[in-house]
């Protein structure tokens, strides 16, 4: 047996499951250490919600923290559905922009629901806002800025990487600004017995680019291309490549001769003859 012969390394396909069943072990055991002191307040409404109350889970800090987390499972089914009909297809990156998709909405629904909560005196007592920058950073508390940065996260995360049209810090910039307007707008007009602060659109803001940020090397710059069909062993079929080449045209709507393929010279003609044969 020949111990130096070389290891032959294994299929594309075959790493890239590995390697995302290792990124997924690590994901589920950092949540896990992440949850695991919260679990008593996690817990608490976990009875109602079972239940399908509305009262105790779904108007509460803690029950809709639960429900999130107990969907993820449901999004990630999702997001593999929307891959594998896209991989079907031939579309490029077809996980990326499933995932893209998926966490937007997975991770930014949850927190838009927290803020829109009515308070005690919702309908009641009249909308209240405040513009003087910074001054409510104060009384927001360490828990209330980091909320508050966590609210359009997601969308700052997933969006350049779903829609090349906002793959720029600007455009995120002016992308989460717009959204926290709106959310801060509607929570005036609907009297939801909350301030509309300036400075709720500043961290919103703030925590939408630094999202975008850390997930700038996987945004998309152009539109996805059509994947080759790949053989079993992850190599592309290249066998329909040359048959779909096409001359380069010149002015005129004329090929290009240099590129254009001619006939064979050495090919026989239609009697069986070739050129080099002597009459």
């Amino acid at each position: 047996m020949n111990h130096n012969a070389p290891v032959s390394a294994p299929p594309p396909r075959r790493a890239r499951g590995i390697v995302l069943a290792g990124l997924a072990a690590l994901a589920v055991l950092g949540l896990g250490s992440v949850l695991f002191p919260l679990r008593r307040m996690l817990m608490m409404p976990a009875s109602r919600c079972m239940a399908f109350q509305w009262h105790g889970c779904y108007d509460t800090f803690n029950g809709v923290v639960l429900m999130t987390l107990v969907t993820v499972p449901l999004a990630v089914l999702v997001a593999w559905a929307l891959a594998r009909r896209r991989r079907a297809a031939g579309v490029a990156s077809a996980w990326r922009l499933s995932l893209a998709e998926v966490g937007m909405v997975h991770g930014t629904v949850p927190f838009l629901w927290l803020t829109m909560m009515p308070g005690a005196g919702a309908g009641v007592v009249p909308g209240r806002f405040s513009l003087v920058p910074l001054r409510d950073l104060a009384t927001m508390g360490v828990l209330g800025i980091v909320g508050n940065l966590l609210v359009l996260a997601s969308l700052g995360f997933f969006a350049p990487m779903r829609f090349a049209a906002v793959a720029s810090v600007p455009r995120v910039l002016a992308l989460g600004a717009g959204c926290s307007v709106l959310v801060e707008t509607a929570q005036y007009v609907l009297r939801l017995d909350r301030v509309s602060s300036v400075d709720d659109v500043l961290v919103n803001t703030a925590g939408c680019v630094l999202a975008a940020l850390a997930s700038r090397r996987w945004w998309r710059r152009t539109m996805p291309e059509a994947e080759p069909v790949r053989l079993r062993d992850g190599r592309p079929d290249l066998r329909n490549v040359a048959a779909e080449a096409e001359p380069v045209p010149l002015r005129g709507d004329r090929p290009d001769p240099r590129t254009a393929v001619g006939p064979d010279p050495g090919a026989a003609d239609g009697l069986g003859r070739r050129p080099t044969d002597t009459t």
